[in-house]
């Protein structure tokens, strides 16, 4: 897809990080662009801001991709406002204060919020647009965001984010071949933000955790809103990806077709080459990538 003017795109977790630069990159492609987050107040006003960045419409739409009924109502009106889908950017994820716990202490409510958006969100979004999106028959693209962390090689302080990742990574594999049996107009796309942590509000995901994935006041509790923050207040010295990197690569990415959305990076690539080289000798891990 080398032109993205008029198609029509949706974006979940649009109302900010990666997502919102995916949202602005498009409006200035001349996509015409669904927002799709959900917190209502940020929406309208990323919303105004995206809206006057392109000759594109902006419907900015709440959902809760926890629930599918969520999902399918978003997907309801937007077919109900344009004829198809061109993209779908499955975005919507959350971070959780899961760093150095073991994991047979994390509580389930971790476990089931992080699953819940990280991993039943992309489903979610799958089962509601991509059969209308099959049905108009054109040229169109699923992406599905994962991580190094879990996708490519899991890192052992995260355990609930890698797994989510780890299975958008196979979810995303099997969409790539069943779209291919049914013609391949439609593609599937895989991104892997980076190549350095991203810097993003994904710590924060505590302050918009609905109650039902709630034990305690400690898990909706914010430490930092950015990774600047934690690393002004921790004094870490680490390269940081800002999220318009993210989403320039991405659509790039698109343009080419490209399902591996995976940037260069001597870290992934020695950690990825040693654990296949580790599965294929049929050895154990080390205790650590």
């Amino acid at each position: 897809m080398q032109d993205f003017s008029g198609k029509i795109a949706v974006v979940t977790g649009g109302a900010s990080g990666v997502g919102k630069c995916l949202c602005s990159d498009l409006a200035r492609a001349g996509a015409h662009v669904v927002i799709a987050d959900i917190d209502p107040a940020r929406l309208e006003a990323v919303r105004s801001e995206i809206d006057a960045l392109g000759s594109g419409r902006v419907l900015a739409l709440t959902c809760d991709v926890t629930k599918e009924s969520s999902v399918q109502a978003l997907a309801e009106t937007v077919f109900a406002e344009f004829p198809t889908v061109h993209l779908l950017f499955n975005n919507a994820g959350v971070g959780l204060g899961e760093s150095q716990r073991k994991i047979w202490d994390l509580p389930l409510s971790d476990w089931r919020w992080g699953l819940d958006v990280n991993v039943l969100g992309v489903v979610h979004g799958i089962k509601a647009f991509v059969p209308k999106m099959l049905e108009a028959g054109e040229e169109g693209m699923v992406i599905n965001t994962s991580s190094a962390n879990g996708g490519l090689h899991s890192l052992p302080n995260t355990p609930i984010y890698a797994a989510t990742k780890a299975a958008v990574t196979s979810i995303t594999e099997v969409l790539h071949q069943q779209l291919l049996r049914e013609g391949g107009t439609l593609k599937a796309g895989l991104l892997f933000p980076g190549p350095h942590t991203v810097n993003t509000g994904i710590l924060a995901s505590g302050e918009v955790r609905p109650d039902d994935y709630v034990e305690n006041e400690a898990q909706k509790k914010v430490a930092y809103r950015s990774m600047d923050d934690l690393l002004e207040a921790t004094g870490l010295k680490m390269k940081l990806t800002q999220p318009e990197e993210v989403s320039e690569f991405a659509l790039a990415c698109v343009a080419e077709g490209r399902f591996w959305m995976v940037p260069e990076s001597e870290d992934t690539d020695r950690a990825v080459g040693a654990r296949t080289e580790q599965i294929l000798a049929r050895e154990n891990p080390p205790s650590a990538w």
